[in-house]
C-alpha cells in the first residue's frame, strides 16, 4: 500500500476544547452540544466528521458515476452523523449518507451510491478496515519518571 499523504490534528480540552494542525491550516474551537450553551462555541467533533465524510463520499460518488457511465454534473453528497450512547456505557457513531444526482433515476443513484460506499475511505474505516496503531507520545511527565 502506498501512502499518498498524511494529515495530523491535535486536540486540547476534549469535546469543549480546541483542535489544530501543526501546519496551522486547521484551528477550531469546538462546541459541545451536550453542555448547555456549548453548541454556540463552534462545531462539534461529529459536525467536523460529517463534513469530512460528505466531502470524501462526494469524491467517491463522482468516481463511481464515471465508472458506471452516469452523467451527473451537479451532484451533492450529505452526511448526517449522530452520536449514540450505548446501553452498557460508551458511545458510537451512526451515519446516514445522502446523494442527489439531478436527472438520474432512483435505481441508478442507488447503484452509484453502493459503488461509492465500497470505495470511499471513510466508509471503509467505519466497516472496520482502518488500520489503527496506538502510540504513546513522550511528554515531560514520562521523561521525569524515567
Amino acid at each position: 500500500m502506498k501512502t499518498l499523504f498524511t494529515a495530523e490534528a491535535i486536540s486540547k480540552g476534549g469535546r469543549s476544547g480546541t483542535v489544530h494542525s501543526p501546519d496551522g491550516l486547521l484551528k477550531v474551537t469546538l462546541g459541545n452540544p451536550l453542555v448547555p450553551g456549548g453548541a454556540r462555541r463552534g462545531p462539534s467533533p461529529e459536525l467536523l466528521f460529517a463534513g469530512a465524510y460528505a466531502a470524501c463520499f462526494h469524491g467517491a460518488l463522482g468516481n463511481a458515476a464515471w465508472k458506471l457511465g452516469v452523467a451527473a454534473p451537479d451532484y451533492t453528497a450529505r452526511a448526517v452523523v449522530s452520536l449514540l450512547e450505548e446501553e452498557g456505557g460508551g458511545y458510537r457513531l451512526a451515519v446516514v449518507l445522502h446523494a442527489h444526482l439531478p436527472g438520474v433515476t432512483l435505481e441508478t443513484v442507488q447503484r452509484v451510491m453502493e459503488l461509492a460506499h465500497q470505495s470511499c475511505p471513510y466508509s471503509k474505516a467505519l466497516r472496520g478496515d482502518a488500520a489503527v496503531t496506538l502510540s504513546v507520545d513522550e511528554c515531560a511527565d514520562t521523561k521525569a519518571s524515567s
